[in-house]
Formats: C-alpha cells, structure tokens, sequence
C-alpha cells in the first residue's frame, strides 16, 4: 500500500473513530440518566446502573455507526480541500489512491458493523434482559418496600403488603399495562423469588390472576400455585419474538441443523446484513459529495456533514415504513451513493479551444 494511500485512509479513520467515540460517550450518559431510577427507586448501585448503561449502548451505537463512518470521511476530504491537498491528488493523478484509501476504510467499517450486527447486539440484548430479570428480582424479593407502588418497568407497577422470614412476601400484587389490548393483574397471599438455574421465578401461593380486554370482556382464574417468570414482568415490551437476544451464529446454526429457515430468522438476518449496505451507501455518497474541488462559491454554504444526517434521516424513514423490508432504505443508499460518485467520476470532454 503506498504512502498516499495510507495516509488517506488515516484522515478518514480518524475523523470517524473520535467522532464514534464522542457519540458513545454521550449515549452512555444519555443511557445513565434515563436509567437512574435503578439507583433512587430500585436500590442498585452505581455499578449496575452503568453496567445496564453499556449493555444497552450496542444498538443505539449500531444506528450511528455508519452516519459517523460517512460524516468521517466527508470531514476528512473537506479538510483535504480546504488546506489544497484534494487538488494536488487530482492533478498529480493520485486518485487511485483516494479510491483505495477509501475502501480499505469501507471495508474495515463493514467488518466492524456487520459484527455489531450479527454477534455483539444480540449478545448485549440478551445481558440487558437478563441484568433487567436480576434487578427486577431483587427488587421484589430485597428492594421493594411494603405499602408502596413501585414501577418496575413503564407499564408494569407492583405493590406489596409486607415482608415475612425467609424472604417470602405477603400480599403481593402487580398490575401489567404493557399491552394495550389487554391488562393483567397479579393477585396473591404470599409470593417468593427463586432461582431455575436458567432465570429468576415468582412463586405465587393462593391467588388469582384477572384479564381485561381491550372490548372490556373481563376474565378470572384462581390459582393455588403460579410460576411467573420475573422477565415476563421486567421487560419493557410484552411481544417478543426471541431473536433479537440471539446471534446469527446461533440461529444460523439452529437453522442448519433442523432444515427449517422460517421467514423471521431469514428477515431477521437480512435486516443485520444490511447495516453492511448503509455503511458502502454512505461512503460511495460522501465521496460523491466531497471527493471532488470546486471552484464555485456559494453564497450559503450547506455544511456537508449535514447533508449526510438528512440523507441518512431520509433512509431511516424509507426503512421504516417500506414494504419490502428494513434494508429498502439501505439498497436505495447504495444506489443512490454509487450512481452519484460515477457521474461525476465519469470522463467528461474538454470544453472547444481548451487544451485537453
């Protein structure tokens, strides 16, 4: 690899790490005020609360990613410009090397994102519900005091009418409004907190558990013993499909060894793969943008880095609201990315009476 070439893809790599680093910071932050109800109302400590902090920071950091690969670079051949760089690249016919610098950074990205997607989200996912069951356990059987609503997670409020030996409750209620057309409550004489070896179990003695439907319809079963699984009471969300706490590896593997590829596991590994696509969409876009000098003043100036926020806002939206799947926005991308770099790359004939 030359000199040039590797100096290139540094600008690039660094304008894009320290800005993914800042953005990771700040979600963190972000993350620990949204969660310091653990700390004020749920007894856990400091540690916790920073420890849930992280494990919910892979998602968030996955849907910046590629936005500050693409702002990175953009930032980087703007510099290149303005301190006259870009221009000696041009001239003295190193534009391979700008091409290759970035996409040895393309390709790094990719690797990058393509991981966080398939392998260290879903495993982070899968330590969030469980640090959230362990934190919700002990807040049951330790943290919660008696004569007390509590929120365990919005949605869900539990109330307890005392403690007794042995860690057992008396008195246990909890009402679940999670799910829109339907409520739950949870009514027993006493209740406990175990452990199956696998997650965290309330053990409900003499009690009933009543629904109430969205039409009103209202329905009643009485229960001398009931095993609630405390995650089914400490997440945020009742529906669940149960891959988003699994890697890739796994549900390729599961896949592979019973013959069934069921349309959510194929979607679901679609939708990762295509964290891949916005990152090649966005680079292909930045250098679009930015890969060429201009002489051309405007009287107002547009920021570059801003029109790869609007771009990539403009792809979320698609994404979210296309019928043909999450990764409509990041195909759209791409095309749109590479369509605009080779336009602009393409030959263009010299103008009569200037020499060619």
């Amino acid at each position: 690899m030359k000199k040039l070439t590797i100096y290139l893809a540094r600008q690039f790599a660094i304008d894009a790490l320290i800005l993914f680093g800042v953005v990771c910071v700040l979600l963190w932050l972000v993350n620990c005020l949204r969660s310091f109800e653990i700390v004020s109302v749920k007894g856990q400590s400091i540690l916790t609360l920073g420890i849930q902090a992280l494990y919910a920071l892979p998602p968030l950091g996955l849907s910046f990613f590629y936005i500050c690969v693409g702002i990175g670079v953009v930032r980087a051949l703007a510099a290149l410009q303005n301190s006259h760089e870009l221009h000696i690249v041009h001239i003295s016919g190193g534009l391979s090397a700008l091409w290759k610098a970035a996409g040895v950074v393309c390709a790094i990205a990719v690797c990058v994102v393509l991981l966080f997607a398939h392998v260290i989200e879903p495993r982070a996912n899968r330590q969030l519900n469980i640090l959230t069951a362990a934190i919700a356990a002990d807040l049951v059987s330790s943290a919660l005091k008696p004569n007390r609503f509590t929120q365990v997670t919005p949605g869900v409020v539990l109330l307890i009418g005392g403690r007794a030996g042995g860690g057992e409750i008396r008195d246990f209620f909890a009402d679940d409004r999670r799910d829109p057309q339907t409520r739950r409550t949870y009514i027993a004489e006493t209740a406990k907190v175990s452990s199956d070896g696998q997650g965290y179990i309330l053990q409900l003695r003499n009690g009933v558990l009543q629904y109430t439907e969205g039409n009103g319809r209202f329905s009643e079963i009485r229960f001398t013993s009931y095993d609630l699984n405390v995650e089914n009471i400490s997440q945020p969300a009742i529906a669940d499909d149960g891959l988003a706490g699994r890697d890739s590896i796994a549900l390729i593997s599961d896949a592979w060894r019973t013959g069934i590829w069921n349309s959510a596991t194929v979607n679901r590994l679609l939708d990762r793969t295509a964290e891949g696509l916005r990152v090649l969409g966005i680079v292909a876009l930045a250098l679009a943008i930015g890969a060429f000098p201009s002489g051309r003043r405007a009287r107002i100036r547009l920021p570059l880095e801003a029109i790869v926020m609007l771009v990539a806002f403009a792809e979320r939206g698609v994404s979210a609201y296309s019928p043909f799947g999450s990764g409509t926005g990041a195909f759209l991308l791409m095309a749109i990315g590479v369509g605009v770099l080779a336009g602009r790359s393409w030959p263009r004939r010299p103008l009569k009476g200037v020499p060619a």
